[in-house]
């Protein structure tokens, strides 16, 4: 849950989310550390939707640890009674080293993490839940990485690059415009998408602009948003397309979805 928290201020009522720069040994890696906190005694369970990055999860909970691939759709947590869990997301690519696999086979997954890490993953995460402060969780949740002895990887590192660029430039909306950056051929990076960012360029151009065009709308408010204007920054055709992108992944038109959850 580290973030592509949908409606962030109605969520802000039901738990606080917290997130910490990653120890600086595993900043090759760790993308940021995220800490959850709830308590709903005495109210409903809250059941929160996120829309996911190109990012593998290591989250760490009362239930045990677990792996969260990327998650291709919208995602839903229900949280309910009083709990606390912490999360290390990691950079696009960052987790290729602590993996024996491509990262695309972890693709709308969860796996006990246990099974990567082995036992000292549940031993890890026991210290995890005894810890009170955040800063106490993370560190044990790092020693569990730093155990691990992954090596650096120069084709992680390019691939978070070539994400970094895709989220930070709008105009960047075409396969053959990022082979050309990255001097790689289409087939090639499309490789290297699926090895080590789990899902394709295209996916990444396409979640970045519905994260955009999502937070653009939680920070405006219903009835605020001029969608012609916002469909033309995010470079999509007209409004149409951007309509049509929205409703097929976050499951509303963008209208419903700035009047708030339902």
């Amino acid at each position: 849950m580290g973030a592509g928290v949908l409606h962030a201020g109605a969520a802000a009522t039901r738990f606080t989310l917290n997130r910490y720069p990653p120890p600086e040994d595993l900043a090759l890696f760790v993308d940021f550390c995220w800490v959850i906190r709830w308590d709903l005694r005495g109210r409903p369970p809250h059941e929160q939707q996120i829309l996911p990055h190109p990012n593998v999860n290591l989250a760490f909970e009362a239930s045990g640890p677990a792996v969260y691939g990327v998650d291709r759709k919208i995602f839903t947590r229900r949280l309910s009674g009083v709990g606390k869990a912490l999360g290390i997301r990691f950079r696009p690519g960052g987790f290729r080293p602590f993996s024996s696999q491509p990262i695309f086979s972890l693709n709308d997954r969860v796996v006990p993490a246990a099974r990567l890490f082995g036992p000292a993953a549940d031993e890890a995460c026991t210290e995890v839940m005894a810890a009170v402060a955040d800063d106490e969780m993370i560190a044990a949740a790092a020693g569990l990485l730093r155990a691990f002895g992954a090596a650096e990887d120069p084709a992680a590192e390019q691939a978070a690059g070539l994400v970094k660029r895709i989220t930070e430039d709008p105009g960047l909306q075409r396969v053959a415009q990022l082979a050309e950056l990255s001097g790689l051929s289409e087939r090639k990076l499309q490789r290297l998408f699926s090895g080590y960012v789990g899902v394709s360029p295209k996916w990444v151009m396409r979640r970045a602009r519905l994260h955009e065009a999502a937070l653009r709308v939680d920070a405006d408010g219903p009835g605020s948003v001029d969608w012609a204007a916002l469909a033309a920054d995010l470079g999509y055709a007209d409004q149409a397309h951007l309509t049509r992108d929205f409703t097929a992944t976050l499951g509303v038109p963008p209208s419903r979805y700035a009047a708030g959850p339902q």
